[in-house]
């Protein structure tokens, strides 16, 4: 089993998939405990997984047995294995907080969002440009569907705006990755970087040009400026238990720039080693400027939650821009903690929307809370968490990252993610007095629901993982920096790629 290790993620959200198809007229109970079931498996199996390659061990495991050069190669490292275990957690999170009765006004919920997980570890897990695009797609659609499932009015017009976006990335994608094969004739990562090492002088603005198609691609993905204009609509419009899932999509934009470039673009690619950093960074804390002001004129406390993920994401840029092991590590870590705090915060803002049923999350009305100690307690300890105050995970990232800025990058980079932190803290705590001390208008709405205690667990295991990362900071803060070690020193991916060949091609006995 354990050599088999490497493909279930993607294997077993896909046959509880197919289980969940064809057992939906048994009845919603059997669907989440599969659902649930399948959740815990993914934590367990990412756990294992990140435990073989914290060792320095690159897994590579060949699907059908082919080479990797002509097959469906997939690879675990400590990057993928980061990635693999903030996901599962987030989707059994968002399991949990559907299991409150949302998953009934869904069809096929269940069986859509194992799709969708499936998809995402798959993009994680391949070590080929094709089969990340299709990868891509299985979580985009599965994304569509749920997004758009019993939607109408502002939520189908957002979806309507999500899908467009995401057809227009895909073509530019198969573009980029059209344009690499006619050049180079190899879409694994590994080929393709000794070629572009071998490349003739004609070909490289060719090839540079395929590079950047596809870091507009990412870039869109992650929502960085200035293609960061789909996400607050969209994040706004989801439903709850599908948006705290959509807060590792923002993250696997920064993943696939990371992993691309570090493979395809590294040291030894020759003239276009590291050529897109350059444009990144300006891009970032342009980005990271504006999702500040933008968190401050939210209307919604939901679009606040949306711009602070765009600036999550921004300072992730910043981060992996600067390409130095220091910043690459912390940045991991902030990574991790981004995904958690901001996947609990927009669980908690539909709580939060639940019980005002006439105001929503809007900022400009008050009502009646039925929770609302509870719940402000909550708010308080996700707010502190997303904005970087201590003693919180957010506060050791940005320290950890500010800390390894080179001097020519920090004399603007330390005050910008300053500032932008006190301008998030700032609206977070006019949302905070807005719904949490300001005296109600009117009479309590008797419509108003209080939270379910699956939606309080899925809660409590966003905040307690994210404190997780403050009690494990040192093991944590280690582990994100021998990944980034090894992402700067992509050699020994590259090797274990090309050398892994199919069993009956090795060589046994004397």
């Amino acid at each position: 089993m354990s050599a088999h290790l490497p493909v279930l993620p993607i294997v077993l959200p896909l046959l509880v998939a197919g289980a969940l198809v064809l057992l939906e007229k048994r009845g919603i109970a059997l669907q989440r405990v599969l659902g649930l079931a399948s959740g815990v498996t993914l934590v367990v199996i990412a756990g294992l997984l990140a435990q073989r390659a914290g060792s320095g061990e690159i897994a590579v495991y060949l699907l059908g047995n082919w080479e990797a050069r002509i097959g469906i190669a997939l690879a675990v490292d400590r990057l993928a294995a980061i990635m693999l275990i903030t996901t599962a957690v987030l989707g059994l999170a968002g399991l949990l907080y559907a299991c409150s009765g949302w998953d009934k006004r869904a069809p096929h919920f269940h069986a859509l969002f194992q799709v969708q997980l499936a998809g995402l570890n798959g993009a994680f897990l391949t070590a080929d440009l094709f089969n990340l695009f299709v990868f891509f797609e299985v979580l985009l659609i599965a994304s569509y569907g749920l997004m758009l499932s019993g939607g109408r009015g502002a939520r189908l017009r957002a979806g309507i705006q999500y899908v467009a976006f995401n057809i227009t990335a895909s073509t530019l994608y198969l573009f980029a990755v059209g344009l690499l094969y006619g050049l180079l004739g190899a879409l694994n990562m590994a080929e393709l970087a000794e070629r572009i090492a071998t490349a003739p002088a004609e070909n490289l603005p060719w090839i540079a040009a395929a590079g950047g198609l596809l870091l507009v691609v990412f870039c869109a993905k992650a929502a960085l400026f200035p293609l960061a204009l789909w996400l607050p609509e969209t994040y706004t419009r989801t439903p709850a238990p599908v948006v705290a899932l959509f807060a590792v999509m923002t993250k696997l934009g920064v993943y696939a720039v990371l992993r691309v470039y570090s493979v395809m673009f590294g040291a030894e690619a020759g003239p276009l080693a590291g050529y897109i950093w350059p444009w990144l960074l300006p891009a970032a804390g342009i980005g990271l400027a504006l999702s500040a002001l933008g968190a401050l004129a939210a209307p919604r406390l939901r679009t606040l939650v949306a711009y602070l993920v765009v600036g999550s994401a921004a300072t992730l840029f910043i981060a992996i821009s600067v390409n130095l092991e220091g910043t690459l590590g912390a940045g991991l870590y902030y990574l991790i903690h981004s995904s958690f705090a901001a996947a609990a915060l927009l669980l908690i803002t539909d709580m939060l929307r639940r019980q005002r049923h006439g105001a929503g999350d809007s900022l400009r009305k008050l009502d009646h809370l039925l929770q609302r100690a509870a719940l402000g307690i909550l708010f308080a300890i996700a707010a502190v968490a997303i904005v970087g105050l201590p003693p919180l995970a957010g506060f050791i990232g940005k320290l950890a990252l500010l800390a390894a800025m080179p001097e020519a990058t920090a004399q603007w980079a330390w005050p910008l993610i300053l500032i932008s932190s006190l301008l998030a803290l700032i609206a977070l705590a006019n949302a905070g007095s807005q719904l949490f001390w300001r005296a109600p208008e009117g009479e309590p709405d008797g419509r108003a629901k209080p939270a379910r205690p699956s939606e309080w667990a899925a809660v409590g295991l966003l905040l307690v993982a994210g404190l997780g990362l403050v009690a494990f900071g040192g093991p944590v803060l280690r582990y994100t920096a021998d990944s980034a070690q090894q992402l700067l020193a992509p050699a020994g991916y590259r090797a274990a790629l090309l050398e892994a060949v199919p069993v009956k091609h090795q060589e046994v006995g004397p």
